[in-house]
This record gives C-alpha cells, sequence and structure tokens, in this order.
C-alpha cells in the first residue's frame, strides 16, 4: 500500500478526511440504544462464573451508566475492517505512478484468515483491482468461502505467522502486488477511525431528538462522555482515539484476559509494547499483538486513558445479553466492551467515582458479527457457559 511516509498525518483532521474518500463505498451503521442494558450496567454487577444470577453482591460499585451500541456488525462484509481496506485503495490509487504505472494490474496482497481478508477483497473487487489473500490452510471454511465470493484469489499456507509471511512474500515477488497490511499503517488507522466521527454525532443527534421530544434541558453537554472499543492489532481503537482527540471523550481499550490475550493492557501497564501473543480466546479477532503505529497513538501520545480485560465467561454472558436485549448477531470480539461496561469492577469503581450521580454516556463499539450458526451453538451449550 501507500508508503507511510506518504500518509497524512494521525489527527482528528485526517479522520474526516477520510471519511470524505471512502463515504461512497461503506455503510454509516446505525447506533442503538438499550434501557435494559443500561439498567443491568448501572446496577452492582453479578459475578459471572458458570452463570450470570443477576444477583447484586455488597460492596460492588454501582456507577450510572447510558449506554450507546455503534453496529459496525452492520457495515459492509459485517465488520468495521471495510472502512481501513476501502480507505488503503483509494490512498494507493492517488499515490503518484501507481495507476498509470501498472499498479493496478499487479493488484493487492495481504494474508488473513479473517476479516480483513474479505474487507480487502470487497475494496479490490471495487475498483477492478486484483487482490491475493494469503489464508492458512485451517481458516473456517465460511470465511475462504467468503473471501472467494468477493473475487479473490486465496492461496493457503500455514497457521504461524512466519508460515504466512513466507507465502505472502512470494505472492508479491511472483506478482509485484502490493501489500495492505491489517492494521499497522496510517492509512487503515485514519479509515477504521471514521467509525468514532459517525458515533460521536450519531450520540449527540439521538440525544437532542430525546430531549426535544422530551421538552428537556440537559444539564450537561449532549454527547458521549467515553468509549470502549476492542483491541487486536489496534488499528481500529487508535483511529477511534484520533477521532475523539480533543473532544474531552475518554478512550478504553477492552481485551480478552485468557491465556495472554490481554497484551495491550499489560504492555500499556508496563510501558512495553508486547510483541508476541498465543492465545486461544473465544475473542478470535483479538488475538493479536498490537502494533507499532498504533501503539504511538494509544500509549506514546496518550490518546487512550486505560485497558481493561474480561474473561471468557463474561464475553459469553454480554454477548447472550446482546442477542437477548438489543436482537442483534455479534461476534465474542464485539462482546468484549460491553462486558467490561456490565463486569469489570475497575472500570465501574473508574466511572462512579469521576461521574458521580450525573454518570456517564458511554459508547460500545459493536466491531462486527461475522459468527458462524455452528460456533454459536457450541459457545451456548448448555454446561459450557
Amino acid at each position: 500500500m501507500a508508503d507511510p511516509s506518504t500518509s497524512p498525518p494521525l489527527t482528528r483532521a485526517s479522520v474526516a478526511e477520510a471519511r470524505k474518500l471512502i463515504e461512497p463505498f461503506v455503510h454509516r451503521t446505525p447506533v442503538i440504544s438499550s434501557s435494559s442494558l443500561s439498567e443491568l450496567a448501572s446496577s452492582p454487577a453479578p459475578a459471572i462464573g458458570e452463570a450470570g444470577t443477576g444477583a447484586e453482591e455488597k460492596g460492588k460499585a454501582k456507577p450510572k451508566l447510558r449506554l450507546w451500541f455503534k453496529c459496525e456488525n452492520f457495515q459492509k462484509v459485517g465488520a468495521f475492517k471495510a472502512r481501513g481496506a476501502f480507505h488503503a485503495i483509494e490512498r494507493l490509487k492517488r499515490e503518484p505512478g501507481w495507476l498509470e504505472g501498472g499498479g493496478r494490474e499487479r493488484g493487492v496482497v495481504t494474508h488473513s484468515s479473517g476479516n480483513h481478508a474479505q474487507a480487502l477483497s470487497l475494496a479490490a473487487r471495487t475498483n477492478n483491482i486484483p487482490a491475493y489473500i494469503v489464508m492458512p490452510s485451517i481458516s473456517a471454511p465460511p470465511k475462504i468461502a467468503a473471501t472467494k465470493g468477493y473475487g479473490a484469489n486465496v492461496i493457503f499456507s500455514g497457521s504461524t505467522s512466519v508460515e504466512r509471511e513466507a507465502v505472502t512474500a512470494k505472492v508479491i515477488e511472483d506478482t509485484g502486488a502490493r501489500l495492505v497490511p491489517p492494521y499497522d499503517h496510517p492509512d487503515i488507522i485514519l479509515g477504521q477511525g471514521t467509525l468514532g466521527l459517525e458515533f460521536q454525532e450519531q450520540v449527540e443527534t439521538l440525544m437532542a431528538e430525546k430531549a426535544e421530544k422530551g421538552g428537556e434541558k440537559p444539564t450537561k453537554k449532549k454527547g458521549l462522555d467515553a468509549i470502549i472499543a476492542p483491541c487486536g492489532g489496534g488499528g481500529m481503537l487508535s483511529g477511534v482515539a484520533l477521532s475523539c482527540e480533543g473532544t474531552g471523550i475518554r478512550v478504553f481499550g477492552a481485551e480478552p484476559s485468557f491465556q495472554g490475550a490481554d497484551d495491550a493492557k499489560r504492555g500499556f501497564e508496563s510501558g512495553s509494547r508486547i510483541t508476541s501473543v498465543k492465545t486461544l480466546t473465544i475473542a478470535d479477532g483479538l488475538r493479536t499483538p498490537v502494533g507499532a503505529i498504533p501503539w504511538s497513538v494509544i500509549y506514546d501520545r496518550r490518546l487512550v486513558s486505560a485497558f481493561f480485560s474480561v474473561s471468557e465467561s463474561q464475553i459469553k454472558s454480554a454477548m447472550r445479553l446482546a442477542y437477548e436485549r438489543l436482537k442483534v448477531v455479534i461476534e465474542p470480539s464485539s462482546a468484549v466492551p460491553l462486558a467490561v461496561a456490565l463486569y469489570d469492577e475497575a472500570f465501574r469503581e473508574l466511572v462512579e467515582r469521576e461521574a458521580g450521580d450525573e454518570g456517564w454516556d458511554v459508547g460500545i463499539v459493536f466491531s462486527g458479527g461475522n459468527v458462524g450458526l455452528d460456533a454459536l451453538g457450541a459457545l451456548f451449550a448448555e454446561g459450557k457457559e
């Protein structure tokens, strides 16, 4: 993709410019709210072990939370990744000499088994650009089928990063295709950050409409107080953080804790980025270590306030609540921020302490909804909560 040195600066203004570039190609996904989930979040958190009983426990935080959900599960390819992929392609098309020099014919390449594979395939097809997607041979058949369905040339590899990168290097050597990484590039970050701008504007509009309808006079500035976003490679979290820079909106990262999947949290707290993660958390979109460029936004510039992590049981409980109360299909990675709002005592104590009786309006990013029915059955099988 475009040389990072030629990318726009990582600023809120650049996120706004990215939105103009990708507006014709992506959905403005809806924002929804839920009084029942806000009430649950504003009650003492239940102990989530084998099952969430809803029982209150003495001594636990009781923050006042009003939850808003940005539904990127309704985005093209079913995930926010479409934003970064389309922005990367649009930026590449504007690189001097790329189109004229045969860049379109040589195409683009990436290695991915998930949402980025499908997103890049769609963005390339939309622009009549060949796409080569290196996928581990153990990738889920529906994901392989979806990637092929968007017109990509799928090349299989081993499952380790070394094996995937070796095959990708061979594809580049053979075709001259340009690499489009899934998260560690400014153009990807700026594209993902566009969801944050939309989120802020949509909540402000919804609040104003509600106030006008009810004849209310808001006692505080309309809009979000905070956004919680899931963190894998960090492209989306860092983009959302950029979109909130200078607004006063706090941004928090959310991760699974299982088998060290909370690498960003541990790195953030220790002051050193962790570059390797090996985990089988059910939140499979968050099994990736944070990239260097996202880290520069998240940690070096302190645009993310803190990280919180949740257990597998808490993720499943939050996911179940989203299905039952909101009637939306989300994947486990999307449920992680909701689990933080519902169950993480450190986050909940922070809100109770800083927001007091006024409470916070908290944005939850539902990053995607690509989960198979067979996987759902396994996740929610009786006795396996």
